[in-house]
């Protein structure tokens, strides 16, 4: 009879008590934010059903007019091109960032880490100056539309600012390094052997990646889309500084009404709109990754 080995899900003695102090100490800052997360989204679902006075100020109440100004074509226009450009920018950081992990995290060698902080420091510095310097490098003479004239890809009428081209540019440089880094954890993660095995079943390097290497990162892809997603459906500054009037988003038309339009139930009122949201996307996030943990432990 073969002796019998201990099993490797057994729990030591020590587990439940480490398990209680790591508890213990993410309580704090968890009621923190979750206390302040509830009382802002509160207040903000109380001012959307408010008044506003003669001089524009809130005040509590009850009027559903700001609540009913959403069904106006003008403002689900302005949502549905925020989630359009979310999730073109989501699209678009995925098959920008993929590449890019992939080469650091399987190729980098002794340099991924030095890799990693190359792309991740210049990120550091604050977003409104990098939109700055973007909206510059795509201006009507910024070397990017120099660069496409010399090469006879433009003339002298084609323009990136104040196009939806722009706004995209913009959302795809701000929040790209979202998607690199998720991706690169799960592929660093992975065994190096599944794409050798893969190669030797599937043949050409497409096929390898399509049926190992992306089921396989899957779970960190999900996790650079909603990291991607959530901002850049509510950023404002990159349609601010590299849109037009036709271009706005939900972010801007919210900060508009809150202090230019002094009507801050409709301001609300759009704000618990693109909440809502994102808290679908989140959810979905969440529960494809139940349903893959799951999966995994069957």
């Amino acid at each position: 009879m073969a002796p019998l080995r201990p099993s490797s899900r057994t729990r030591r003695p020590g587990d439940a008590s480490g398990s209680r102090m790591w508890t213990w100490l993410m309580l704090p800052g968890t009621l923190w934010m979750t206390g302040f997360l509830i009382a802002s989204l509160v207040l903000v679902a109380i001012l959307a059903v408010g008044t506003t006075d003669e001089l524009g100020n809130p005040r509590f109440g009850f009027d559903l007019s700001g609540v009913r100004a959403l069904a106006d074509p003008a403002y689900t226009e302005v949502m549905a091109r925020s989630l359009g450009y979310a999730l073109l920018t989501c699209l678009i950081c995925l098959l920008v960032a993929y590449p890019v992990a992939y080469t650091v995290a399987l190729h980098g060698g002794r340099y991924k880490h030095a890799l990693i902080a190359a792309i991740v420091v210049p990120f550091f510095a604050n977003y409104l100056v990098r939109m700055y310097g973007w909206s510059v490098v795509l201006s009507d003479d910024g070397p990017v539309l120099r660069a496409l004239r010399a090469v006879g890809l433009a003339d002298g009428n084609t323009r990136i600012l104040n196009t939806g081209v722009g706004v995209v540019a913009g959302l795809v440089y701000g929040f790209v390094v979202f998607m690199i880094i998720p991706l690169y954890a799960a592929l660093e993660r992975l065994d190096v052997s599944l794409i050798e095995a893969g190669r030797d079943l599937y043949g050409g390097p497409v096929r390898t990646f399509l049926f190992v290497t992306l089921p396989a990162t899957r779970q960190g892809a999900a996790a650079g889309l909603v990291l991607v997603f959530l901002p850049a459906m509510g950023d404002f500054v990159s349609a601010q500084l590299m849109g037009g009037p036709d271009q706005i988003m939900i972010g801007n038309l919210i900060q508009d009404k809150f202090f230019q339009g002094q009507n801050w139930p409709l301001g609300s009122a759009l704000t618990m709109l693109l909440m809502l949201v994102l808290l679908i996307g989140m959810f979905g996030y969440l529960r494809r990754t139940r349903k893959d943990e799951a999966e995994a432990a069957r």
